[in-house]
């Protein structure tokens, strides 16, 4: 069932094809009646009836009426160029003749050839002198091209009678009112034509094309370049008739073209029958959704190309398309043109119609398999990716990348060319190229040469030291020389270099801070997790005094409370650099957020032994933050400058415009000695300048700062002067 399904829908996919070949090519003849078909000899009669037999040429009149243009004077005398340029070429033709005859002591053909000479002198002298003899030479080419068209017109006249002897007529000249009549008009007719001579007019033409067609007029001695056109001797009058026109049934079953006439029908009727069959398939296909051949990807021919890249399958597509376009022309003019009376003629179209069949399976197939390969944009862009024109762009999308390259190497292929091509020419020639081609080759091609080999030694010295820092010798630099692209790539490789070692150092440094890190933890998290376990043992005496018990329970409480703080603290800073937050923007108030800051730390800042300085701008500065994140931007560095102040001395905590940022300032002197500890590492997460870690908090505070900015776009910068460190953060401000 689901081959002859499959083989439904191909057998009406080719219908559909041929029909509409054929309707492309044919529609127009085969829609008409034979008789106003290219097929038929009606169209030829009509064009020549008029100047054979209706209203042939007067030839007296036509020779009387005969002129010369001045420029076809002109055209005959300068044919063979000026006067003086013919007589020279007259001289030299003959002169070789008259010295040869003059060696051969004959004296009679020297006179006979000079007398010639003259002759031709003479009359190309009176040429340029005499117009009325030119004329008159004109004239006579005239004359005779007359005469000639006049006698095809005669001989041609009884064979058009004899050719269309079934054809007979009524027809009356609109200008002069005379009718002319031939054959029987009451004859049974196959074609009529009528012409009421106001919206339909038969126009015959005055000159018959067919009997002027000749070689005489080409371009030889005796017209001397003078090429007539026949409308301009003969004037071509045409002449306008209405009548009738009609083509006699039993005259034309006995003429040759009755034949073609029953030809033209029979192909008609098929074709007609093919467009109707055509309609009935396309009807067939779209009442049979969805149109899907049932293919068997597991063959060998559809796995082979089912593994090929898409580009190709389709440039064997197209192929295919262009074959069965072939096959679909050769196949219509099969049908349209045939006369079905041959068996070779039968096998010839079963065959076009089987190669036919199988172009459009195979393109059908592939056409389904390449739609299925890519359904999804994941197959899409796999397949591009696959394709044999993105192989090559990658392969060659480099190759432009540094034209003095490529101007290098084509001048070296071009002097190593010129070189191996200049010895064969030179070879020859031992005395005189052979000497220029060693200068060359001395001055040229051996400095070329040299430099080249020079080049191919640094890149090998490149290579090498690009083969020892893979294997991690990263100390020895790699010498740059010069300004060449080479030199450009020992730069780039150096750079290279120095970022590996930057990175292994960095790497390095990663590995401590790791390390530093789970120390801190394990250090930050056992603290309270001891004190917790200590005094849950303490509260299981049965001993203790309710004062002791609350004592305790207040302890336990104030650890589990720091126990919980660092651990909120490191959720949070895990969930902010990995970017899993999400901000409620809006237009904040900066100055309002700082002194609700400050206001909550109030009471801390009064009892701690330290002066706080505080500046905030008149302006209002508004930014476009999450005003509960940037709060606890504020409230960690204010915090931070309560635990790390050395006492006694001031902070300054001020906020103000610059440019388009909002800039936030604290600075301090810390209470904890910095030294040459390095800046950046104080960014990272439980990270203290109390190395010794007792001060309270999760070392998590300046982490989350640092991370919360970035996330508003903004940049949070630490600077440390001695015992001096400083804060400032810049975010964007809006209007």
């Amino acid at each position: 069932m689901r081959k002859f399904k499959n083989i439904l829908i191909l057998s009406s996919i080719c219908i559909i094809l041929i029909g509409a070949m054929t309707l492309f090519e044919y529609r127009h003849q085969f829609m008409n009646n034979f008789f106003e078909s290219d097929r038929s000899d009606y169209s030829n009669y009509t064009s020549r009836l008029g100047a054979l037999v209706l209203n042939p040429m007067d030839t007296d009149k036509v020779r009387r009426n005969i002129q010369v243009k001045n420029k076809e004077v002109e055209d005959y005398r300068h044919y063979n160029g000026s006067l003086s340029e013919q007589i020279s070429d007259i001289n030299v033709h003959y002169k070789e003749k008259i010295a040869e005859a003059k060696d051969a002591k004959a004296t009679s053909v020297v006179k006979a050839l000079t007398a010639e000479r003259d002759k031709e002198i003479k009359k190309i002298t009176k040429t340029f002198e005499d117009d009325k003899y030119v004329r008159a030479q004109i004239k006579k080419l005239k004359i005779e091209e007359i005469d000639r068209y006049a006698k095809n017109l005669e001989e041609g006249k009884q064979e058009f009678l004899n050719n269309f002897d079934y054809v007979a007529y009524e027809l009356t000249d609109l200008s002069t009112g005379q009718t002319y009549t031939h054959g029987n008009m009451q004859d049974p007719a196959l074609y009529t034509q009528k012409y009421d001579g106001k919206q339909q007019v038969l126009e015959l033409p005055g000159i018959d094309d067919e009997s002027s067609w000749t070689t005489s007029n080409d371009m030889t001695t005796e017209s001397r370049g003078i090429s007539y056109d026949l409308t301009d001797i003969v004037p071509s009058v045409s002449h306008s008739y209405k009548g009738e026109i009609r083509v006699s049934k039993t005259a034309f079953q006995n003429s040759p073209q009755y034949q073609e006439y029953q030809s033209f029908y029979i192909h008609k009727i098929l074709l007609i029958a093919l467009w109707i069959l055509s309609v009935i398939a396309v009807l067939a296909l779209v009442s049979n959704r969805p149109l899907k051949i049932n293919v068997n990807n597991d063959h060998f021919l559809f796995h082979t190309i089912h593994k090929w890249p898409i580009d190709i399958r389709l440039a064997i597509i197209g192929v295919s398309g262009m074959g069965m376009i072939i096959d679909l022309f050769i196949l219509s003019d099969f049908l349209a043109n045939s006369s079905f009376n041959m068996f070779v003629e039968y096998f010839k179209i079963m065959v076009a119609i089987l190669i036919l069949y199988l172009f459009v399976w195979f393109i059908t197939v592939q056409l389904q398999l390449l739609i299925e390969d890519m359904n999804t944009e994941e197959k899409r862009l796999s397949a591009y990716k696959k394709t044999l024109c993105f192989r090559i762009l990658e392969g060659i999308r480099y190759l432009f990348w540094s034209m003095s390259l490529i101007l290098q190497a084509m001048a070296l292929l071009i002097v190593i060319f010129l070189a191996g091509v200049g010895i064969a020419i030179a070879a020859p020639y031992a005395n005189e190229l052979i000497v220029i081609y060693f200068f060359l080759f001395i001055t040229v091609a051996i400095p070329t040469i040299i430099i080249f080999l020079h080049r191919i030694s640094y890149i090998n010295e490149i290579m090498k030291q690009t083969e020892e820092m893979a294997e991690g010798r990263l100390n020895s630099e790699i010498k740059v020389r010069g300004r060449s692209v080479f030199a450009k790539h020992a730069t780039n490789l150096n750079r290279l270099r120095e970022g590996v070692r930057i990175s292994l150092s960095e790497q390095a440094k990663s590995e401590r801070l790791k390390t530093e890190l789970i120390t801190n933890v394990s250090h930050d998290l056992r603290t309270p997790l001891t004190s917790i376990i200590t005094y849950t043992d303490l509260l299981k005496n049965p001993d203790l005094t309710e004062d002791e018990r609350n004592s305790y329970i207040m302890i336990l409480d104030k650890k589990s409370q720091r126990l919980k703080t660092l651990i909120e603290d490191l959720f949070e800073v895990s969930k902010m650099a990995s970017g899993n937050i999400e901000l409620q923007k809006q237009k904040v108030d900066l100055n309002q957020l700082l002194q609700q800051a400050l206001g909550e730390h109030e009471e801390d800042m009064e009892k701690a032994d330290m002066t706080f300085r505080v500046h905030i701008t008149d302006e209002i500065v508004m930014a476009y933050v999450d005003g509960q994140k940037w709060w606890r931007v504020l409230d960690n560095l204010i915090i931070n400058a309560l635990k790390y102040t050395m006492e006694g001395t001031r902070v300054y905590i001020s906020l103000e415009k610059v440019g388009q940022d909002a800039q936030f300032v604290i600075k301090n002197i810390t209470k904890y000695e910095l030294g040459d500890q390095n800046v950046e590492e104080l960014y990272e997460r439980f990270k203290r300048a109390d190395a010794s870690r007792h001060t309270e908090g999760s070392g998590l505070g300046l982490a989350i700062a640092q991370s919360i900015v970035d996330l508003h776009g903004g940049r949070m910068e630490i600077t440390v002067d001695g015992d001096l460190f400083k804060v400032t953060v810049n975010v964007p401000i809006v209007s």
